[in-house]
């Protein structure tokens, strides 16, 4: 492969990173209550600073951030170099199934924040399935998925139809709608949602998310 088309390839890979605008009640709200809405705030924002590092890799890869509420498209919480669109309405589902549907043409791939496992390696492998499968799935040991992906050729599949988020089964219901089609799994990542979760980010998301969260808790009381 010449550098030209290396570079066109790169051009065409979109990796999609859904955000919140980091303030009190609209994120981590299952862990703000066992640990209060400062310090689950304040682990919400560093944590995400910690997977953008990882996710912003010019020439592999677009990176685009998926904004809720729409209002938070020109918050400063996050870098402005890096391109933003407003998620829109809907649960979860609607509002993957409407970036896989406008985006222009190319493989997508759509990541959290939650998960602290994530290297810049396991987005790779994604796109990678990508060149030989309809789509790719990351499971979450809770039944959730930390990445999801989709060739979006000859057609965007709908896979998000009927899904019980926030339950042991959206991994199941997605792959149910993607039955008849090749799909690549990926490794199995944990992802940060409640207290008992947190054990999981020592060494991962590193001292810095850690020291947040730390700061966090001491604010709290």
């Amino acid at each position: 492969m010449t550098q030209n088309s290396r570079r066109q390839e790169a051009y065409l890979r979109r990796l999609v990173v859904m955000v919140k605008e980091p303030q009190a009640g609209r994120v981590k709200t299952r862990l703000a209550r066992s640990l209060g809405a400062v310090a689950a705030v304040s682990f919400y924002r560093h944590a995400t600073a910690a997977i953008l590092s990882r996710a912003v890799a010019p020439g592999c890869w677009r990176t685009i951030l998926a904004v809720a509420p729409d209002t938070a498209a020109r918050s400063r919480a996050w870098s402005h170099r890096i391109e933003r669109r407003a998620q829109g309405r809907g649960d979860l589902g609607q509002r993957m199934q409407r970036l896989m549907d406008r985006l222009p043409p190319g493989p997508v791939v759509i990541i959290g924040s939650d998960s602290p496992d994530l290297r810049r390696e396991h987005i790779r492998a994604a796109f990678r399935a990508l060149g030989r499968h309809d789509a790719v799935l990351g499971p979450a040991p809770d039944g959730g998925y930390w990445l999801i992906g989709l060739k979006r050729l000859p057609r965007v599949l709908r896979p998000f139809k009927h899904v019980r988020w926030s339950t042991e089964h959206a991994a199941a219901d997605t792959l149910f709608n993607l039955r008849s089609l090749r799909v690549a799994r990926l490794c199995e990542l944990p992802d940060i949602d409640q207290a008992r979760d947190l054990a999981l980010t020592r060494g991962r998301f590193g001292r810095r998310v850690v020291g947040a969260l730390s700061r966090g808790r001491e604010n709290s009381g």
